[in-house]
């Protein structure tokens, strides 16, 4: 039985991605043997809070990839207005294709199949620095970004300090 395009297309962004690496992140499979399941490290981009930090995600690819988006959790401890307490990444490109039934988005800026493993983390580097707290995934976290500032970058500095010691072991 011949592979699915899908896991054809995810061996050719990983070969991809092996052979030109692209600074901030990088990535390989959870698990030899699934495609389908990634491990990201995200380096914290300079020059911003998360500056300093390396943040271990998972991305998961359904069979339909490229029609439809990646699910993407960060496993490392991270405070950020557009990351829920369970890690869950909630940002436009990674939501369902189409219109979006309650009209924060525009489907342009949904997800797209011409969307790549590389776009995606660049996307998400790019959040790091400048979260959307229009449309939290942790409200908590937005309320802070707005409100009192300087709490917020302490809880980003602790999970930095944290990022760094989990890399050393």
């Amino acid at each position: 039985m011949s592979e699915p395009q899908s896991a054809l297309l995810l061996r050719k962004q990983l070969a991809e991605l092996n052979k030109n690496p692209v600074e901030g992140f990088s990535a390989g499979l959870i698990d030899d043997n699934d495609i389908y399941r990634w491990e990201v490290l995200i380096i914290g981009p300079p020059d911003t809070l998360y500056e300093g930090g390396f943040f271990k995600c998972h991305l998961y690819f359904p069979k339909e990839y490229p029609l439809r988006p990646p699910k993407m959790k960060f496993v490392t401890e991270i405070w950020h207005p557009n990351i829920d307490k369970n890690g869950d990444v909630c940002i436009s490109i990674l939501h369902e294709p189409g219109d979006d039934k309650f009209g924060y988005e525009k489907a342009s800026e949904r997800w797209l199949p011409v969307h790549t493993v590389e776009t995606i983390l660049i996307s998400v580097i790019s959040m790091l620095a400048d979260p959307n707290d229009e449309s939290p995934a942790n409200v908590d976290a937005a309320k802070e970004w707005r409100e009192s500032y300087s709490e917020f970058k302490r809880k980003v500095a602790r999970c930095v300090r944290k990022s760094q010691e989990q890399e050393e072991c």
